[in-house]
């Protein structure tokens, strides 16, 4: 039995990693909201900003799946996005059981979008669980910035040549020019100028050289009130005709400042006071998230990029990695505190390893369960229904046991003992396991009882959440009652046996 035990374990670990739904961190909600992220490059005025923006929520607008639409454009819409969104389009769903689900919805919207020239629109849903932004997130660190620009293209190229990531962006500065005013100090301060002068004059053909400012009746903030030159003389060549007013009269700006082109600097992200580049990327449909970033992980650390560039993976990664660390820790120590109270209680570590043992085993009725219902293993739902379930084991256990101790202390034989323990803690842990059972799968089929509209629904997106930790329990559970009345009474009768072969080797040793 015990071989048969350990066998059926190893095959269901096998199958799980075979044809199992893999891991993932939280489950998938159904989302209420959703976001479309335009991504268009060039140098776009505002006004031709929000045209591209139009014309994506005109697409939209019509959907009958959509309670609201909001669009904004403009400029760094947000902190940690990429350089070349020019919008976004917030959109409300409405209830989940009067539509389509959200990822055909967005594939929809991907479709009727696609033909727009010029620009790339990137459909996002509201994330569930503490991490936001896309499940695959990179920062790149390097002490030369340009091995960091190369990383990244390499990166790119790599998620193209394994397939199976969508919407990659990143955060390095959009293709341009920025043209740098370079001083010459000496040869300004031998005109009798500085840098402050040099400075008001160019002002003049940017953003204008600021005089004062005014509150005008009918708004509450002041306006700025600025001189420049007409539109006409704002220009890159204007720059060259400037003059100054200086002792000896107009100077011209070009006697002592040139100009000089260089790669244009967006916005300059840093963490722990190291500049980062980041990547940021989805994955497609019915993929693993979890095995396309250890499948990245694996391409990355086979050379995939320069080793003087440090890659280190954010986001959900980073999040479930620490997951995994608090749950397995938690669950350790509970282990370790359950063995404590059991060798106190019997006062043997056989039994007490014969219990824990148990809590080992029902991991296979957890992974089970999955696979039976299609689903992957949550991370954190899931964790936290084996750390549950290991007490419901622990209980269950420790009735059988100490009924099985009380017997064999008045002389009955250990194979009558685990017969008669059987037939008198047949019903408590049928009782225990069975009401549990029941009461989980409402959840676990993620059944919700309308009370107030006298209405069941099925999918809800209330029960999404706790679908995971009810199928871990109850499958589980029921793996381990089995475990409880067959293996667990096999390891008593066989520890018995044990004992009293090594109490004879032991007896004939010494009078031999």
């Amino acid at each position: 039995v015990l071989g048969f035990a350990i066998a059926f374990q190893v095959g269901v670990m096998v199958l799980f990693n075979l044809v199992g739904k893999g891991v993932e961190f939280f489950p998938s909600i159904e989302p209420e909201v959703g976001q479309l992220n335009i991504h268009a490059r060039g140098d776009l005025s505002v006004l031709e900003r929000d045209a591209l923006v139009r014309e994506v929520e005109q697409r939209v607008v019509g959907m009958p799946e959509f309670v609201s639409v909001y669009a904004r454009s403009g400029v760094r819409l947000g902190n940690n996005t990429a350089e070349d969104i020019i919008g976004r389009i917030q959109l409300q769903f409405v209830e989940w059981n009067r539509r389509r689900p959200a990822d055909a919805i967005m594939e929809d919207v991907r479709k009727r979008t696609s033909d727009l020239a010029g620009i790339t629109v990137e459909p996002e849903v509201q994330e569930s669980g503490i991490t936001s932004g896309k499940p695959v997130q990179l920062e790149l660190t390097a002490a030369d910035g340009a091995l960091m620009s190369k990383a990244v293209d390499d990166i790119r190229a790599g998620m193209a040549k394994l397939g199976g990531f969508v919407d990659i962006t990143d955060n390095r500065p959009l293709p341009g020019i920025d043209w740098r005013i370079v001083v010459n100090r000496q040869e300004a301060a031998r005109y009798g100028t500085d840098i402050s002068s040099i400075g008001s004059a160019i002002q003049l053909v940017t953003n204008g050289v600021k005089l004062g400012a005014y509150r005008p009746d009918n708004v509450d903030d002041e306006v700025d009130i600025r001189v420049r030159f007409p539109d006409t003389l704002r220009n890159l060549s204007q720059l060259d005709r400037l003059t100054v007013n200086t002792l000896k009269g107009n100077v011209p700006v070009s006697n002592f400042v040139a100009r000089e082109p260089a790669q244009r600097v967006g916005s300059i992200e840093r963490t722990s006071g190291v500049r980062v580049l980041k990547i940021a990327a989805g994955v497609a449909k019915n993929l693993s998230e979890d095995d396309k970033i250890k499948e990245l992980q694996a391409w990355v650390s086979g050379g995939g990029v320069d080793p003087a560039v440090t890659v280190r993976f954010r986001g959900q990664q980073e999040d479930q990695a620490e997951s995994e660390r608090f749950l397995t820790n938690a669950f350790g120590i509970a282990i370790f505190l359950i063995a404590i109270v059991l060798i106190i209680q019997f006062n043997s570590f056989f039994q007490t390893l014969l219990i824990l043992t148990a809590v080992a085993f029902s991991t296979v009725g957890v992974f089970l369960s999955l696979l039976i219902t299609n689903q992957p293993f949550g991370v954190v739902m899931c964790g936290i229904g084996v750390i549950s379930l290991a007490g419901i084991i622990v209980s269950n256990n420790i009735v059988l046991i100490d009924t099985f101790n009380r017997l064999r202390a008045k002389g009955i034989t250990a194979t009558e003992a685990v017969l008669l323990t059987c037939a008198q803690r047949l019903r408590p842990v049928f009782l225990t396991s069975i009401t549990a059972v029941l009461g989980l799968l409402p959840m676990a089929f993620s059944l919700n009882v309308d009370l107030v509209n006298r209405k069941l629904e099925i999918g809800g997106p209330s029960t999404q959440w706790w679908s995971q930790l009810s199928i871990a329990i109850a499958g589980g559970l029921t793996f381990a009652t089995v475990l409880t009345l067959v293996l667990t009474p096999c390891m008593l009768v066989m520890g018995e046996v044990w004992s009293q072969r090594t109490f004879l080797r032991r007896r004939s040793a010494l009078f031999s």
